[in-house]
Formats: C-alpha cells, sequence, structure tokens
C-alpha cells in the first residue's frame, strides 16, 4: 500500500475510534443509562424515561461535543505554535494568551478585594466569566501583535510572550493574596479547567471561534511547511513571513483564548497530541499533521473527560489531572520506542 493509502487507512481507523470515544462518553455518567437508550435518544428515538432524554440532551451531548471542540482546538494551536517557534516544548499558551483570559477571570472573582463595594460574587457566572476570559486573552493577543510588529526575531516573540505570562501571572497571585478565602476557592475551581457547564448557546459561540481559528490555521499550511525550513528557505519560496506570522498567531489566539474563556485552562494537550501525530504518522507535513492533530485532540480529550467523570459516581474529577496523568504515559511511551524525536 502507497503512502497516501496508509494514510486514508489511518484517518478512517481515526474516525471511527473518534466516534466510538464519543458514544462511550455520552452513554457514560454518574446517572446510569441502558447503553441501548443512549443510542436511541441520539438517533431520535423517544425515551420513556424522560429524565433520561433530558440528561443526554441537555448535559451529556453538549459535555461531548465540547470534548471535541477543545480537544481539537487546543492540539491545533498547540502545532501552530511548536512551528511557529521550531520548538518541541512550545504550546498553545506560550504567548501568554491563556494567562490574559486568566487574568480576565481573576479581575472578575477575586478584583472586588481590591476594590471594595464595585462588583460582587453576584456578577459572575458562566457568561460574565467567559466574556472577562476573553477580553482578557483578546488584550493580550493585541498586545503580542504589537510587539510582533516590532521585532523581526521568532525567538524574541517567544521570550516576550512568556514575559507577558509571567507579568498576568503575578498580577494574579497579588489579586490571590489579598482576596478572601471564598472568592479564591472560585477562582481556584476556575482554574481546573470544566467541559460539562456549556449551554447550547455557549456551545454555539465557542464552535464559531474555533472555526475561525481553524480556518486560519488551514490557510497557513503552505507557510507552515515552509517554516520547518528555516525562515530564509520559507523567504525564498514567496512566502510573506510578517503576514503568516500574523495570521499564525491570530489562529492561536483565537483557539486557545476562547478555548480558556469558556473551559478554562486546560493543559497538557496541545503540547503532546501533535507529537503524537507526527509520531504515528511519520511526517511533518502539514497537510496530513493539521487534520490529524484535530481527530487525536478530540478523542484525547473525550477519553479523558470519560475517566474524570467517574462513571457511575457523582463525583468529577479536574479535567487538567486528568489530561496530563493519561496523556504523558503515552507520550513518553511513543518517544521511547521510537527512540527519536520527528519534528
Amino acid at each position: 500500500m502507497n503512502a497516501s493509502g496508509t494514510y486514508r487507512l489511518s484517518f478512517l481507523l481515526l474516525l471511527i475510534a473518534l466516534l466510538l470515544a464519543l458514544v462511550m462518553n455520552i452513554s457514560l455518567g454518574s446517572v446510569t443509562i441502558p447503553f441501548g437508550d443512549t443510542l436511541k435518544s441520539i438517533f431520535g428515538g423517544t425515551l420513556e424515561n424522560r429524565t433520561w432524554a433530558y440528561i443526554i440532551w441537555n448535559y451529556r451531548i453538549p459535555k461531548a461535543l465540547t470534548a471535541v471542540l477543545v480537544g481539537s482546538g487546543l492540539a491545533l494551536s498547540g502545532l501552530l505554535m511548536q512551528t511557529l517557534f521550531r520548538n518541541p516544548l512550545a504550546g498553545p499558551f506560550v504567548l501568554g494568551i491563556s494567562s490574559g483570559a486568566s487574568l480576565g477571570a481573576a479581575l472578575l472573582i477575586m478584583g472586588g478585594s481590591l476594590v471594595a463595594g464595585i462588583w460582587t460574587l453576584d456578577l459572575v457566572n458562566d457568561m460574565t466569566l467567559a466574556l472577562a476570559s476573553s477580553i482578557g486573552s483578546f488584550l493580550v493577543l493585541m498586545a503580542v501583535m504589537i510587539v510582533a510588529s516590532k521585532v523581526k526575531d521568532t525567538m524574541a516573540l517567544l521570550i516576550i510572550g512568556l514575559m507577558f505570562g509571567s507579568i498576568t501571572a503575578a498580577i494574579v497571585s497579588v489579586l490571590s493574596y489579598f482576596t478572601n478565602a471564598e472568592k479564591l476557592r472560585q477562582y481556584i475551581f476556575w482554574s481546573f479547567g470544566s467541559i460539562g457547564n456549556l449551554s447550547w448557546t455557549q456551545l454555539l459561540m465557542l464552535m464559531g471561534i474555533l472555526f475561525l481559528g481553524s480556518a486560519l490555521g488551514i490557510l497557513s499550511i503552505k507557510a507552515l511547511n515552509a517554516l520547518l525550513l528555516g525562515e530564509n528557505y520559507a523567504k525564498s519560496l514567496g512566502v510573506d513571513l510578517k503576514k503568516a506570522k500574523y495570521i499564525i498567531i491570530i489562529a492561536t489566539g483565537l483557539l486557545a483564548g476562547g478555548i480558556t474563556a469558556f473551559a478554562g485552562p486546560i493543559a497538557f494537550v496541545g503540547l503532546a497530541v501533535p507529537h503524537l501525530a507526527r509520531q504515528i504518522f511519520n511526517t511533518t507535513d502539514h497537510s496530513i499533521l493539521l487534520p490529524a492533530v484535530l481527530v487525536y485532540g478530540a478523542i484525547l480529550m473525550l477519553l479523558c473527560d470519560t475517566v474524570a467523570q467517574m462513571p457511575n459516581s457523582a463525583n468529577v474529577l479536574p479535567i487538567n489531572a486528568i489530561t496530563s496523568i493519561l496523556g504523558a504515559p503515552v507520550v513518553i511511551w511513543l518517544l521511547v520506542r521510537k527512540r527519536k524525536m520527528i519534528f
């Protein structure tokens, strides 16, 4: 079988695995619902137990779709950053965009401790948190864009992005020091990450943001392939480096910022999934890697969420912890088995 045939077969198997992970995620939860009834409800059938139908359509399906969007978006943004900086340790949050979103959430939740009486916990809900996080990530993104127009060295941009992250983390630390225990607890729970709190309206908003970010990523495939061989080589191919960097940064800002705004900061996925895709597909061609990381990211997040929700239990573990606990050993095993990193 030639290479293209192998890739097609691999993608077919990946899509089947994605479908199985999606159905498994929807069928398992704190309330035991027979698998047959779950499938019947998904495909439009009417269940005698209306409570089960309500749980499936108003909680489990939105949560599963959120997991797909979050996993795909983080994986793609990680791939974009690793290629832009040609650094295997780069992730979707190296530009400080996620830190900006965290700062927005921290100001909403804990800012009242510094400016007493101006706002209270009554203003804190899912929508206001998403709005505050979006504003925070947007402001940091604008700052990064301004800096990107001033510096030509890509590595300098990486360092400046890390500095933005350090500044915002320091401000959050100051807010945490002065806030009371209740607000600090609320912020900490937000920082754990959660994909189970989105309504259908919020899910559609997140979908629109991630669709735009993914479209910009797809438009950058030629530039991404050229950047792997260095900026001088990319210029020789006629790639407008300044424009390409802007597009890649904006795409990452939409993906990472949008996800952090609606689901909180979720680590590891954006860093690990691009490496998984490179190792398994044995290629650096972004026309193959880009769709691969979208599917891999969705599968990984669905599996992690299935474990985090602890089937048949009312307890839900932090999704951040599960992504690292399950994902890190897989990446270590792949790298040891392959004996070298493909980049």
